[in-house]
């Protein structure tokens, strides 16, 4: 089993906060989810989370006009320049300060920052190797309050600044004599967008309250004359600006002297017109607002949920929308001015809306709290979600996306579980309900309670998806239904504290039930649901599972152990001791080291690797855990998340934090002097509460029934590690004369089972999908027959990985037919252990039978539409000739009955 399991993608959250971004073809979108990056290709319908991540919650991100590089700036002000084609971080800087808006200029020579009251304009890195990637160009200073927009002209001429003063700054980029700095008022509010005209100087602002001012300019941009060369300005800073980094740039005051024997025309500004978008008073508080340049359209986005589309400078409404009943937090423009994309915090939701056609493009949505459980289908192409929002989610695995949503239970869901067909979905809920979904039909065609009220904290469902089971936390019963008819069959009594998982054997029909009782439970479904065996141990069960091929039983307790036991003897026969390996971070109200609270932590979720070797572990920590059950030792540790904006993430005490009257993560951040402190045991903080910090925990796992990928629900969302085969090299059998050479020259003999045999004792993906391509169609049969057993196996997983992404399906299902069918026999008697490869070989094909089958349903409705308007075109020829027929025997029948009568 190897363990080179890499971050892959992010599923289960869509947007959280920041402003959203259009890839420079227009098709993509770029969007901040927690600290992390998701590109969301709107063509190919499928999503990619960027493996790079920033210390804390992104807020602001810029993209090159190449759309070759992107800055992200998280919420201190540390930013990351990352390349949007290599997906690597290339520099790391520090500004210092919360950043609220950042801008590229046109011409990709320059990008601006604002930070508090000054903007920032740096050399933005270019195509050569930099030793300092941002080198300060000048500072700005005008607005007496922060500053919140940016927009340049399309020359890069010119810049303008919005702020929270209410007041507007336009800023030359280079030294203009007649343009050093001009500022506007007007608005009474602060300052949300502000956007040149195209190919001028003219400006339209947007401020909170709903008003639209426009400007006009005295000048062109060509107008502008370029001041004569000075002696840079390095003054030093006024008071209160020491920390800014200006000792590269030259300042650029809000007032500067201007020489009285100056008598060049300035550039002046005149207000033209001014409107309003709450003219009825039905909406107000404009947040979010977004203009292209070229088709004239305003977008704007307000705190009800709706937004608008204008054409300027008529200010003529095009049409009117409401989204939801959530703040819209960001608005997009993609280039050719066709789709505009939106992004709501609150729900955590990302729409993409064409405007012409009024119609959706692209509409996702997380869930907005917290991920309790998740579940792979058996072939591993879906996974499914519930969440505290009470949503069950179905995701697909390769495109990364949710295709559906189920909103019939109205608490939490708990727990979540595909039956062994694949095609239904069952859950459990708070709200006293199990539900089973289908998926062919999108809808709930089971509900299963009990005879009185119970919570239903945990869930399983048997081999044959016969039997559905659901344990009770109030009432410590066990509930079992048939999934058939949807009645109680029985209530199984005997644990004296609540159930705190539940699980089938894959094998049996055995039922595993671990309790706060210090019990595991084994009940016989065969002989009248009666205990088999209960197994004592020396802490409370808070997880179980079982092993694939059902011969061993793994359990996690209160007291940080794994215990391993045998199900048919009710021996122990082994332990792992985890405590050490959680490494729990402490909160900032804590007042014990981290090490201390690490006594009393534990793993709350376990699941056996797919080939049953190792077993994956999580719990109330960052950290997920691997072990070797034959070795028991740690083989393994993932820190799933290094975000230091959710709580419980530092080892240490900030002593920044601590004053001589206590922490100041005990004061609150909002009005009055109330202390708030969140009650025991509750994780996710007061939800009433103005400020709060969720904490980083793992509460469930599972591993893709494939074996190449594994999955986590955590605080920062549903989280994938797949196996990157092409960074490791793992070379099977290695020999001297083993090399790309040697395999080459068997190549030229034409030996085809040599050159196999020797790429798969290298073990290098490009060179054996180079000799497997190589060989032709005609010997696939002869060279299967050949091949050792050993090779037989590792070249079936092969095939079923390059099925996956191939375009030679008929060359690769060629060779997983024959393989299959002269060597299943003995195939089938390691079935156990090829189980993963067999199940990602069936999953590719699957997914290549459902593309195939809707382009070719497709295309034989397009034929049939044909040949029915080609029959229906000849019939009515066919009529027109006969009635010109008939018009010509009546014709020459009047002229001969003219003909008898001369």
């Amino acid at each position: 089993m190897k363990f080179a399991y890499r971050f892959s993608n992010l599923l289960g959250a869509v947007y959280r906060q920041g402003n959203l971004n259009f890839s420079k073809d227009g098709n993509s979108v770029i969007s901040p989810v927690g600290n992390r990056i998701s590109v969301f290709d709107l063509k190919n319908n499928t999503s990619e989370t960027l493996p790079i991540s920033t210390t804390k919650n992104i807020t602001c991100v810029g993209v090159s006009p190449d759309g070759n590089v992107a800055i992200v700036v998280d919420e201190d002000g540390a930013a990351l320049l990352i390349s949007l084609i290599t997906r690597a971080v290339l520099h790391h800087f520090h500004f210092h300060k919360p950043v609220s808006s950042l801008r590229f200029s046109p011409d990709g020579r320059k990008f601006v920052v604002t930070k508090g009251n000054v903007a920032l304009m740096y050399h933005a890195p270019g195509k050569h190797r930099e030793f300092n990637a941002f080198v300060l160009d000048k500072s700005y200073y005008g607005p007496y309050d922060e500053t919140t927009c940016i927009d340049w002209t399309d020359d890069s001429k010119c810049f303008v600044v919005g702020s929270k003063d209410m007041s507007t700054w336009v800023f030359g980029a280079e030294r203009w004599s007649n343009l050093i700095y001009y500022s506007l008022g007007g608005h009474k509010d602060v300052i949300v967008g502000c956007f040149f005209e195209k190919d001028s100087l003219d400006l339209y602002t947007v401020s909170q309250d709903g008003t639209l001012c426009v400007w006009e300019s005295d000048t062109q941009l060509d107008g502008l004359i370029l001041a004569k060369s000075k002696d840079k300005d390095r003054t030093t800073l006024t008071p209160g600006h020491e920390d800014q980094e200006v000792e590269e740039g030259e300042v650029i005051r809000g007032k500067p002297e201007v020489p009285k024997d100056e008598k060049r025309k300035t550039v002046r500004y005149k207000q033209i017109s001014k409107h309003f978008f709450n003219k009825d008073g039905d909406f107000n508080n404009l947040t979010a607002a977004a203009f292209h340049k070229s088709s004239h359209i305003l977008v704007t986005g307000f705190a009800s949920g709706i937004f608008h589309l204008h054409e300027l400078p008529e200010f003529n409404l095009i049409h009117s929308l409401s989204l939801s009943d959530q703040r819209i937090s960001s608005v997009a423009i993609n280039s050719s001015g066709d789709w505009i994309g939106f992004g709501c915090s609150g729900k955590g939701q990302l729409l993409v809306w064409e405007w012409q056609s009024e119609s959706y493009v692209f509409k996702q949505q997380g869930h907005f709290n917290n991920m309790a459980s998740l579940a792979y289908s058996p072939d591993g192409q879906y996974i499914v979600t519930g969440g505290d929002d009470g949503k069950v989610k179905v995701w697909n695995s390769n495109s990364g996306l949710c295709f559906v949503t189920f909103t019939e239970h109205t608490s939490s869901v708990t727990s979540v579980a595909f039956t062994s067909s694949g095609f239904v979905i069952v859950s459990a809920s708070l709200d006293g309900t199990v539900r089973a979904f289908d998926l062919h039909r999108y809808r709930n065609f089971r509900t299963l309670t009990s005879p009185h009220p119970a919570q239903f904290s945990t869930l399983a469902v048997d081999v044959s998806g016969e039997l559905v089971s659901a344990g009770a936390q109030d009432s410590f019963e066990i509930f079992l239904w048939s999934m058939q008819t949807g009645r109680l069959l029985e209530v199984l009594g005997g644990h004296e504290s609540p159930v705190s998982c539940l699980c089938f054997s894959p094998v049996q029909s055995v039922l595993a039930s671990a309790s706060w009782d210090k019990t595991i439970r084994l009940w016989d479904m065969m002989d009248s649901w009666q205990v088999k065996e209960t197994l004592h141990l020396t802490s409370d069960a808070l997880s179980v599972a079982y092993r694939p091929d059902g011969q061993q039983l793994a359990v996690a307790t209160l007291n940080g152990e794994i215990s391993f036991w045998n199900p048919h003897t009710a021996a122990q026969t082994s332990s792992v001791s985890g405590r050490h390996d959680l490494e729990t971070g402490r909160k900032d109200t804590d007042k014990v080291t981290a090490k201390q609270l690490a006594k009393g932590k534990s793993f709350t979720s376990l699941c056996y690797s797919a080939d049953g070797e190792s077993v994956l572990a999580g719990g109330l920590s960052k950290f997920v855990c691997i072990y070797n059950i034959k070795e028991q030792m740690l083989v393994k540790k993932f820190e799933i998340s290094s975000n230091l904006s959710f709580d419980a993430m530092e080892e240490f005490l900030d002593r920044r934090k601590m004053t001589e009257f206590g922490s100041l993560a005990l004061v609150d951040d909002g009005e009055g002097e109330d202390v708030h402190i969140s009650l025991p045991g509750v994780r996710r903080g007061d939800m009433s509460s103005r400020h709060f910090r969720p904490e980083i925990r793992v509460s469930s796992l599972r591993f893709s029934p494939t074996g190449r990928s594994w999955a986590a629900t955590t605080t920062e969302g549903l989280l994938i590690y797949s196996l990157d085969g092409s960074m490791v090299f793992d070379p099977y059998d290695l020999d001297l004369d083993v090399t790309p050479v040697s395999i080459r020259q068997q190549l030229r003999r034409q030996e085809w089972a040599a050159a196999i045999i020797l790429a798969f004792r290298l073990n290098e993906k490009a060179l054996k999908q180079e000799v497997l391509e190589t060989v032709p169609h005609d010997q696939i049969s002869v060279i299967c027959a050949s091949l050792p057993d050993i090779y037989v196996e590792k070249l079936l997983g092969f095939v079923a990985a390059c099925l996956e992404n191939s375009g030679h399906l008929q060359f690769y299902m060629m060779w997983a037919q024959n393989l299959l069918m002269l060597h299943g026999q003995k195939l089938k008697n390691r079935s156990a252990a090829i189980l993963p490869t067999l199940q990602a070989l069936q999953k590719s094909i699957q997914r290549h039978v459902d593309n195939l089958s809707k382009l070719c349903d497709f295309n034989m409705y397009n034929i049939r539409y044909a040949a029915a308007l080609s029959r229906q075109r000849g019939l009515k020829r066919t009529a027109e000739d006969d009635d010109r027929v008939s018009e010509d025997m009546s014709e020459a029948s009047s002229d001969a009955a003219d003909m008898m009568m001369l």
